[in-house]
């Protein structure tokens, strides 16, 4: 599967924009930088899954199928809405759609339960998430979604990284008190 941390991506994107607005002062501008926050992870998602849907419909992929291969899945994660002005489903409820998962915390499964409007919306609104990625590279709204993901992967991985190294090291730990005992 291919993971999109979704509300990671947002709460960078907040992070700058909030930023940006203590240091502006025309209405103009502060209105622009507003109608990013809380929209990129969910456009940024649906431009993926579009891309992924080429990669499916062409022969390429056809000729793998054909063979057995199976399909990959686009996983949405992170989705628990870190901002309590947003949607508390806002990440289930605009990215439901054919080979896709989305991972809930239990909070988000009970908002879900309640509140989500179940239908796929995943290819939905392409055009307005288009231009909005294409918003950030605006001089006033100035974001680098590339360097926002290459920040955001270099987290995870490390967020991955020390769990994982401390699995193997207790691992390795267990191993040498059984040894003798295996021996």
């Amino acid at each position: 599967m291919a993971s999109f941390f979704l509300s990671r991506i947002d709460s960078n994107i907040d992070g700058t924009i909030d930023t940006k607005l203590k240091n502006v002062a025309d209405e103009t501008v502060k209105a622009k930088l507003e109608t990013v926050k809380g929209k990129v992870a969910i456009a940024n998602a649906k431009i993926a899954y579009q891309e992924y849907k080429k990669i499916i419909q062409g022969d390429r992929w056809k000729a793998l199928s054909a063979k057995g291969a199976k399909v990959q899945r686009l996983l949405w994660a992170s989705t628990s809405t870190k901002n309590p002005a947003y949607s508390d489903v806002m990440y289930v409820d605009e990215l439901m759609g054919p080979d896709t998962v989305n991972t809930l915390p239990p909070q988000t499964i009970d908002a879900c339960a309640d509140h989500c409007h179940v239908e796929s919306r995943v290819e939905t609104n392409i055009e307005a998430a288009m231009q909005l990625m294409t918003s950030l590279k605006d001089p006033e709204i100035n974001i680098n979604i590339d360097q926002v993901m290459d920040e955001l992967l270099a987290e995870g991985i490390d967020k991955f990284i020390k769990p994982f190294t401390s699995l193997i090291n207790s691992l390795e730990e267990k191993v040498k008190k059984l040894a003798p005992v295996l021996g």
